[in-house]
């Protein structure tokens, strides 16, 4: 038998101690498998078992042939018949074989084949070798992070490659890495969506002491709801939990499914969030389960104050769960609205803006606000305007007027949580799975603490530039972090552009009137001296949680050269988190990091002792046999601990308890709704856009039967698409059972929601819901009847979705 080779093999490093002989033996199979297949890499060709007989009665292995990966012939396959494509021969009758046998409980080889009859593979090709190649769970664990933080394959490999000094060195071909990758996907999507998720909240569980989840289902067992929340969140809520934006604007997956964050904001004035949930659909029910949830694993401590949209479902559920908490509604949404409500009807918007601006912002005491509202009422005849009473309805929730005396940490929207949404897009696609959106979003959390640190080190680290040497501005700058520091300075600078009324003196407390220059509001102040105390009408320190530019000009006349420790409040100094970092101060290091840092450490050093070592004969052979004794060491040590540290499951032993749970079939599937997850667009976003279209768009603008044909010829027929007119039957959502998975036991809710609740801002006329006017910016409406003689308004009610069962 002749060999064939047209370039050099590897032969010339296939030392005499490293080619098999008969009469050679071996502790295990597996060993014989090992010392074999890096002979085949010297020579060049790839291996494979053949065949194998066991002991009687036992699974251990009497005999085993390894043979060339060339050998025998490939059996028929009835597939490539109706194939255009059919696979590369590569078997040739190699008669290349290694036998062993177990003998005195040592395995022995008895016959050794060495010639090929085939090309045997380069020094430069023997890294394709099928034996030669396999991905280590260093290695995997490596790509699996890469990719968790959005890394491509390709750059992966490239990086991996680099390190390893060359393709050649790694072990594994791009292909290789792909197929590996798949073949886990495909296990996870056999595993379900389900199964995915709780695996993921267990393994975090489980590196987490106090990471919480809690999971709802309905009474067909499916998950509707679920919330989680980590041991950093939760001491972060203890912190600053005073005041919470919650939002649902962002939406996963196809389904359209609301993800909600519950955010607030440090000591940085940085958002924080405190826990997410991703919920099945915004009704009262699930909000009050959210709540409920929430409260539980804070403790049952409530925010002082929680800032949402003008969501009906939402004020509902936190009348319910959170009646103590003072709820705000987001002036930013509330001003979209009334764009929306009142840009076709106002003359002039933009003058009544401002007037409206007004009444929000700068009316201090209640009268004052009512007797503002009535002027601005009675200035645009808008005394009859249906939508504008019922906000005067909820002033208490928007008007600054009746919140100054509850803190809000300085914040009358829900931005935080808008800004949040913002940034979720630089992370996560609606193309991903359920189990990619919680491994993406963990990736938002971490930049967020990242930056979290890093501005904890410059507030400890260095010191702010004070504008004037003030012995107030010393003791600031000693005290609040960076950010409060330059609102507080700018207060204290501030204070010279004031004028001072001395208003005379009661039970041992000065009056004073504070007006800064060239402002309408003049400003009451009360100081007592004995106390230290001041109290200013604009009400910024009990808003803020800083003192004001009026209360700090009492201060200074009053020879107060330092911030009284009342006035200090903790969450705005450098220090409010250090009775917390000690007791957080033990982490929980991901499995998969622990063993991507082992093998970049160890890749590190032995690539500088690689390029060491080649530097001399004497030494590369050095490296050699001890890199080879090294391996033998570590194999063994490996065999007689055969667990790793990093379990390859996550799942922990059922409990007694556990058995007891509910186990969820299945994510209940969501009727799509929208497509992407871009926020719904408000009334004034609307408004611009339309503005700066040249030609108007009949759809809008055109009657509703116009509209309705043109929908016709363009062959669309989706509910989403339902028409101007949005007439309904009795329509009821709901749940009728809820169970939780968790630590919250069981609850069950009714769920009856009113179509108002899915259409913001419409009203009900006849048995249709009819959109508000947009007359200025969208065209004129276009007015009929309905069947019963009503009038009705036609306009296409996209982007907001419908959810009933249409006539």
């Amino acid at each position: 038998m002749r060999m064939l080779q047209t370039e050099p093999t590897q032969v010339e490093n296939c030392t005499e101690d490293r080619i098999p002989k008969v009469g050679m033996k071996f502790c295990t199979e597996e060993e014989a498998y090992q010392f074999y297949n890096a002979y085949a890499r010297d020579k060049g060709f790839s291996i494979r078992r053949s065949s194998s007989h066991n002991v009687k009665n036992s699974t251990t292995i009497k005999n085993r042939t390894f043979c060339c990966s060339r050998e025998g012939v490939r059996r028929p396959d009835k597939r490539e018949e109706s194939s255009s494509y059919s696979r590369p021969e590569t078997r040739c009758m190699c008669q290349a074989r290694m036998k062993i046998s177990l003998t005195d409980g040592l395995y022995c080889i008895y016959e050794f084949e060495p010639e090929h009859n085939h090309i045997l593979a380069s020094s430069s090709q023997v890294h394709h070798l099928r034996s030669q190649r396999k991905i280590t769970e260093a290695q995997l664990a490596s790509v699996e992070n890469a990719k968790a933080v959005g890394i491509s394959n390709k750059a992966t490999f490239d990086l991996m490659a680099k390190e390893a000094g060359g393709v050649e060195n790694l072990g594994f071909t791009r292909e290789d890495m792909k197929n590996k990758l798949y073949s886990k996907r495909s296990l996870q999507t056999n595993y379900g969506d389900t199964g995915g998720v709780l695996e993921y909240l267990e393994k975090k569980t489980s590196e987490d002491g106090k990471f919480f989840y809690s999971i709802q289902v309905d009474e067909d067992d499916l998950i509707t709801n679920i919330f989680w929340t980590d041991s950093k969140m939760v001491a972060d809520y203890e912190l600053f939990g005073d005041v919470v934006c919650f939002d649902t604007t962002y939406r996963k997956l196809n389904d359209g499914r609301p993800f909600g964050l519950l955010v607030g904001v440090n000591n940085h004035k940085k958002t924080t969030i405190f826990g997410a949930a991703l919920l099945y659909d915004e009704t009262a029910e699930s909000f009050v389960w959210l709540f409920n949830t929430f409260l539980t694993v804070m403790s049952g401590k409530k925010p002082k104050t929680i800032l949402t949209d003008e969501d009906a479902a939402m004020a509902k559920a936190i009348k319910i769960v959170l009646p103590e908490t003072h709820h705000r509604i987001c002036v930013w949404h509330m001003n979209q609205n009334a764009c929306k409500h009142l840009a076709g009807v106002v003359e002039d918007y933009k003058k009544f803006n401002k007037d409206f601006q007004n009444c929000i912002y700068d009316q201090e005491e209640e009268e004052e606000f009512i007797n503002t509202w009535n002027n601005l009422l009675d200035k645009y005849k808008l005394q009859n305007n249906e939508w504008l009473q019922r906000l005067f309805d909820k002033r208490e929730k928007w008007a600054l007027a009746y919140g100054r005396n509850t803190f809000s940490a300085d914040m009358v929207s829900t931005q935080r949580s808008e800004s949040m949404n913002n940034e979720l897009k630089g992370y996560i696609s609606v193309k991903y799975d359920i189990l990619t959106f919680f491994e993406h979003f963990e990736r938002l959390v971490a930049d967020k603490r990242n930056e979290e640190v890093k501005c904890d080190f410059k507030a400890t680290q260095s010191t702010p530039k004070l504008k004037s040497e003030l012995r107030i501005l010393r003791h600031a700058a000693r005290i609040y972090t960076p950010t409060i520091f330059k609102v507080f300075q700018e207060q204290v600078m501030q204070t010279l552009n004031c004028d001072l009324f001395y208003c005379g003196e009661s039970n041992a407390e000065k009056e004073y009137k504070v007006k800064v220059y060239g402002r309408r509001n003049e400003h009451v102040v009360k100081f007592s001296a004995l106390e230290v105390e001041v109290k200013c009408s604009c009400k910024k320190y009990e808003f803020v949680g800083i003192l004001c530019c009026h209360a700090l000009k009492i201060l200074d006349i009053n020879n107060i050269k330092k911030i009284h420790e009342h006035y200090i409040l903790n969450r705005w100094t450098i220090d409010a988190k250090v009775v917390h970092i000690k007791s957080n101060s033990e982490t929980h290091e991901d499995p998969k990091t622990k063993l991507s840092k082992r093998r970049h450490e160890l890749c590190r050093m032995y690539i500088h002792l690689a390029n060491r070592a080649t530097e001399s004969d004497e030494t590369y052979l050095m490296a050699v046999n001890n890199a080879q004794k090294l391996a033998e060491d570590v194999e063994k040590s490996l065999k007689i601990r055969p667990d790793s540290d990093v379990g390859t499951s996550s799942h922990p032993e059922g409990t007694e308890e556990e058995e007891q749970t509910i186990k969820p079939k299945g994510l209940k599937v969501k009727e799509k709704e929208i497509h992407g997850s871009a926020r719904p667009i408000g009334g004034f976003e609307k408004a611009t856009r339309q503005k700066k279209k040249t030609k108007k768009d009949p759809m809008v603008s055109g009657s509703a039967k116009e509209a309705n044909t043109q929908r016709k010829k363009k062959g669309k027929n989706d509910p989403k698409d339902c028409g101007p007119i949005v007439e309904v039957d009795n329509v009821t959502y709901g749940q009728p059972h809820y169970t939780d998975l968790g630590h919250l036991g069981t609850s069950t809710y009714q769920n009856q929601i009113q179509m108002a609740g899915y259409y913001p801002g419409y009203y009900p006329h006849g048995n249709a819901f009819v959109p508000p006017p947009f007359s200025s910016f969208f065209g004129t409406p276009n007015h009929g009847q309905d069947t019963q003689g009503n009038v009705t308004q036609s306009f296409n009610p996209n982007p907001y979705n419908v959810f009933a069962n249409f006539k």
